[in-house]
């Protein structure tokens, strides 16, 4: 079996390169001698640059998320290391709370997110109508989601009650609808 040294390695990965072939293996890194263009909390970073750039689709995502990176304005190239790359995609991924929420002192920290965006709109209507939320008019799926978010979130739920009575209605094996319709949970 042949093994090539790291020189003639990193020779014949040039030689590619430069004919229009890659290996993969230096793709994901920028130049050996550049490190990542951010600051990050004050300093800068000293990690190698990768082929992420700080677009600025990435400057949008890092001040919406109120993150602590900042360009270092005296690099000379504006590529990422693959830590902060991982760092803006999973705060581009994580749900975020609406501003109005943030500003106050409300914590959700225990509770599971619900996302009402994912139901259809006729759902979203019909929920708007049985609990009678006024909204005005036109408002679209987005905006219609949200604003039943809020009223959502308003509803108070006695946990110990609510996990009692669910507990109760799978071991009867019955539901709601069952007790409107007349039927009982016995009947199967």
């Amino acid at each position: 079996m042949f093994v090539m040294n790291e020189h003639l390695q990193s020779s014949l990965s040039a030689r590619l390169k430069m004919n229009g072939f890659s290996t993969g293996e230096e793709d994901s890194h920028g130049p050996p001698d550049q490190i990542c263009c951010l600051i990050d909390d004050g300093d800068r970073c000293q990690k190698p640059a990768g082929n992420a750039s700080y677009s600025k689709r990435i400057q949008k995502t890092v001040t919406q998320r109120r993150l602590k990176l900042q360009l270092d304005h005296s690099a000379r190239h504006i590529y990422i290391c693959d830590y902060h790359k991982g760092v803006i995609q999973n705060a581009r991924t994580k749900r975020r709370r609406k501003d109005s929420e943030d500003d106050s002192n409300e914590t959700d920290t225990d509770l599971p997110e619900v996302d009402l965006f994912q139901l259809q709109v006729n759902t979203l209507r019909r929920y708007k109508k049985h609990y009678k939320v006024s909204t005005r008019p036109g408002l679209n799926k987005a905006q219609l989601a949200d604003t039943l978010m809020k009223h959502f979130k308003t509803i108070p739920v006695i946990e110990k009650e609510a996990l009692t009575f669910f507990i109760y209605m799978v071991k009867s094996n019955s539901n709601k609808l069952d007790q409107k319709n007349g039927i009982s949970g016995d009947n199967t």
